[in-house]
């Protein structure tokens, strides 16, 4: 039984802990478009790489809201880190390869690597194998939505919307409303 029909099982007997709705969410990636334009003093070099899956809705509503700010849009584009990952010939299922689609040249870029949630590093270290396949930027920052601790490898985010402490045995689901139909983030 796949993670997701677990999780929607013990969701239907109340044991799901609601942490973040939309208002938080939306409230969450204001901060987080200011805080990085406020590093950045601006956004001339700056582009979004978002993880697949939610971490790219993430960054396109980043790109929104920077361009609500400074009035420019900063390119987005999304990454698809499976074959990148170090533990892939250990998982259970195959995994689903989607695209990677970069549209802006890497070299010399601050480019802000984007997911949801933050928890053992390694998507994290695979997106950044990945991005330097394609050049070498000037600096890689990582922006999530959640940080809920437990690393195997010394990444940290540079924008965090919320450390969230959870068990390992935890897991933090977050849903978007442009691939699962709401916001909401909950441990289970």
């Amino acid at each position: 039984m796949g993670l997701e029909k677990r999780c929607r099982r013990r969701i239907i007997m109340d044991e799901a802990e609601n942490i973040l709705d939309a208002g938080d969410i939306d409230r969450i990636l204001t901060r987080m478009a200011h805080q990085i334009l406020d590093a950045r003093r601006g956004a001339q070099r700056l582009a979004l790489a978002g993880i697949q899956t939610r971490g790219v809705f993430i960054a396109q509503r980043l790109q929104e809201k920077i361009f609500g700010i400074e009035g420019r849009r900063i390119p987005a584009g999304t990454m698809d880190i499976a074959l990148y990952r170090d533990d892939w010939t250990h998982m259970r299922h195959n995994p689903k390869v989607q695209s990677t689609d970069l549209p802006f040249a890497v070299d010399g870029r601050e480019i802000i690597l984007v997911d949801d949630v933050l928890f053992t590093g390694r998507t994290i270290r695979a997106a950044m194998d990945e991005i330097m396949d394609f050049g070498r930027p000037d600096r890689i920052d990582l922006a999530v939505l959640i940080d809920r601790g437990h690393r195997e490898l010394p990444i940290q985010g540079n924008y965090v919307g919320r450390y969230v402490r959870t068990r390992r045995s935890e897991t933090v689901n977050v849903q978007l409303q442009e691939h699962d139909g709401e916001d909401r983030v909950f441990i289970c």
